[in-house]
């Protein structure tokens, strides 16, 4: 549908390339270029372009702005912590290095609306300057001036310039109490059923047909289209589950057009796959190998079943990991399991002669913050900076009810935390990082 992309400031060869890479989103970026107009005239200030992760806003703008060559600057308001990189961001892409370093160690907003008219001034802008906000959401936590001022920062810096927030929710949950400069709106809506069909199947595996591949994706959209309409997420899945539904093709007892006994050797793959949607602690390299081990050994893999899985970052994984550690290891443990160099400790009197009782039955006992810290930094396989990050970790971890607080926040002394996972889950997370836990538990020496 190239003709929803022509316009007379740009090159056909140009609109044709961006149709060709724009599938299903011909009518959006349409409208985007009707908004911003002719390449030499003054665009609207601002414009707000919200949808549903994965509905293509940012693959969108990207492709218009690289295609037609249009001078911009893309920020990420995820890496972008503060306002000064924010700043030093904008002024690098759109006038370079020379001018990123004209801002002062501590940027004001007025600070880079001063090198901004400096560098603008030597400068002029022959075509519209675009500056791409990705998850333009994060700004509502930044300074109260700095949204208010992007919206109508064409008017600050007196430049042909537009701002081009990109956001998952809608720009009611934006709006400043005090007011602010209202922005164009435009909406991105999710992909239907038939324009996924038609989005996955270009990503058709060589050695097989069109047909075939498209008939795997209708089957695969089929199962998971009711719970999952994330393009991304869905991308990964076809990918993941191709190799099974092409075996009985491979080993020859089926052809490609007999989708009925494909569909049947495929359904309990999908369905057992469908517990782990929107989950990436398995690599699609370890659940092939995890599906062929459960094959040989019926049962052998319990412990990484789907309901053991959650979410974690990489840090999180060895502090949940210390937690449970320091949970049911008794403290004075501490200097044989973490230590290099302990010293000679007898093992008679290092065993537990008069315990009868394991640990693990008498469930998880309290600590308090720095023993979890102190293990923390001996089990990770790298050195980490105490930074804010990892206390924040810490209290997603109670937040998940992944770690129980037992003192109350009022307390002066250091916090308390009791771990509150199971002996089957900290070993499934354990793997997924390489951890021996066992070795490191008293219950089991």
């Amino acid at each position: 549908m190239t003709g929803l992309l022509q316009h007379s400031g740009y090159e056909k060869e140009k609109l044709q390339r961006v149709a060709v890479q724009l599938p299903c989103r011909e009518v959006q970026a349409g409208m985007l270029l009707s908004l911003m107009g002719q390449p030499q005239q003054h665009c609207y200030p601002s414009v707000f372009i919200y949808g549903h992760r994965a509905s293509g806003k940012s693959h969108v703008i990207n492709v218009l702005m690289k295609e037609l060559e249009l001078p911009h600057a893309t920020v990420s308001c995820v890496e972008c912590v503060s306002v000064a990189l924010l700043f030093e961001q904008v002024l690098l892409s759109l006038f370079g290095c020379e001018a990123a370093s004209l801002l002062p160690r501590s940027p004001c907003l007025s600070d880079f609306v001063r090198v901004y008219r400096q560098q603008s001034s030597q400068s002029p802008a022959k075509q519209t300057r675009y500056i791409v906000m990705e998850k333009a959401e994060l700004l509502r936590d930044a300074d109260a001036n700095l949204l208010p001022a992007l919206l109508r920062l064409q008017e600050l810096v007196e430049d042909n310039v537009t701002v081009i927030l990109l956001s998952e929710i809608v720009w009611d949950k934006f709006r400043p109490n005090t007011g602010c400069f209202e922005p164009l709106l435009l909406h991105f809506p999710d992909y239907s059923k038939g324009e996924l069909l038609q989005i996955l199947s270009q990503d058709r595996h060589p050695s097989y047909s069109a047909e075939f591949y498209s008939s795997y994706i209708n089957i695969l959209l089929g199962v998971f289209y009711s719970v999952c309409r994330d393009l991304r997420e869905l991308r990964h899945l076809a990918a993941l589950n191709f190799s099974k539904f092409c075996e009985p093709v491979t080993a020859g007892k089926v052809t490609e057009t007999d989708t009925h006994k494909l569909w049947k050797n495929i359904e309990p793959h999908l369905k057992k796959a469908m517990q782990t949607v929107y989950l990436r602690e398995v690599s699609s390299l370890q659940w092939e190998q995890m599906q062929q081990m459960e094959e040989n050994e019926a049962g052998a893999l319990r412990g990484l079943s789907a309901h053991t899985h959650v979410e974690l970052p990489y840090y999180s994984k060895f502090l949940l990991i210390a937690a449970y550690l320091a949970s049911y290891n008794p403290a004075r443990t501490d200097k044989r399991f973490f230590l290099k160099h302990h010293g000679k400790i007898k093992k008679t009197n290092f065993l537990k002669k008069n315990e009868k009782t394991s640990n693990h039955l008498l469930g998880p006992k309290p600590f308090h913050l720095d023993r979890l810290l102190a293990i923390f930094y001996s089990v990770v396989d790298s050195r980490v900076a105490p930074t804010a990050s990892i206390f924040s970790q810490i209290s997603s971890l109670v937040t998940l009810q992944l770690l129980a607080q037992v003192s109350h926040d009022d307390q002066l002394d250091a916090p308390k935390y009791k771990c509150a996972v199971s002996l089957d889950f900290i070993s499934a997370i354990s793997r997924t990082v390489n951890f021996d836990i066992v070795k490191y538990l008293y219950d089991f020496l």
